[in-house]
């Protein structure tokens, strides 16, 4: 579960863990500037972008040095466009320099995130469905691209493994039968949801009959999305997913099913352009 505070520990684990990796024992080139020399940067997005990941970026700095003052223009969620100017970090020089790469990279990575999360969003504009992120996430950056998605418009599947029970091909092999696994899964699950993937309709029958929770139909045609939709008649929530794109989305989502995950929300991002300038200041 992603609460304020599981995210607030969660983003400064994973700030400190980046500038141990970036700066290591010192950032040598850094230390050629005067200690005593103050600049201001303004940050600038160089494309269209929903902008995502300020708490991230933030922290970078107040890890590295927390007298560096921010001074951010745009929201987590919000669009910007080409040009537009993000923030105002004033400071020492030193320490902006070194915190520069760390932060960038978590801003430009999550509203790459958030960006692709809302073309998404935009296809099925109107449809009674939800598009889900999946697993298939950065390594070390679970929470926050799945936050990332959120400010794009779409929405979380389970958080890790602990989170739900998602019975798959291999669980069912292992367990002997669709139904002997939702069994198994009752046992030890208590009041988590049950999601059982299948892959054709007499397997869909067996989930419902087992009373699975979610149905997950994987790489089912339209066609089979459709009856699919039409034999659970409210029995289940019903989840597609595979071969998901930004082309056929939208006709997915018009069969009926109540969810679409889609890993490429996660998987396939494209960092959003940005730049940071750097002016000295008269001291």
């Amino acid at each position: 579960m992603m609460t304020p505070e599981a995210l607030r520990r969660d983003i400064e684990q994973v700030v400190a863990h980046a500038l141990e990796e970036d700066v290591g024992s010192g950032d040598l080139t850094a230390s050629l500037v005067p200690e005593e020399a103050r600049c201001e940067a303004t940050v600038i997005c160089r494309e269209p972008a929903v902008i995502c990941g300020k708490a991230w970026f933030t922290e970078v700095f107040r890890q590295v040095d927390s007298a560096v003052a921010i001074h951010w223009h745009v929201d987590d969620g919000e669009e910007a466009s080409v040009n537009q100017e993000l923030c105002l970090v004033v400071g020492a020089a030193r320490s902006m320099l070194t915190a520069e790469r760390c932060a960038l990279n978590f801003l430009q990575t999550l509203s790459g995130t958030a960006t692709l999360a809302k073309r998404y969003a935009d296809v099925v504009r109107g449809l009674p469905v939800k598009l889900l992120d999946t697993r298939k996430t950065v390594p070390g950056l679970r929470l926050a691209q799945k936050y990332a998605v959120t400010r794009g418009g779409c929405y979380n599947h389970r958080y890790g493994l602990s989170d739900g029970v998602l019975i798959k091909e291999n669980h069912i092999m292992a367990a002997g039968s669709i139904s002997q696994a939702v069994v198994a899964a009752r046992e030890i699950a208590g009041s988590v949801p049950v999601e059982v993937e299948v892959e054709n309709l007499a397997e869909v029958r067996e989930a419902l009959n087992a009373g699975a929770d979610i149905v997950l139909l994987d790489n089912f045609d339209v066609e089979n999305l459709r009856n699919a939709v039409a034999l659970c008649a409210g029995r289940a929530k019903l989840e597609a997913s595979g071969g998901v794109s930004m082309d056929t989305v939208r006709v997915i989502a018009k069969t009926g099913v109540d969810y679409i995950s889609i890993g490429a929300l996660t998987k396939d991002v494209k960092a959003v352009d940005l730049s940071m300038r750097f002016l000295p200041i008269a001291v």
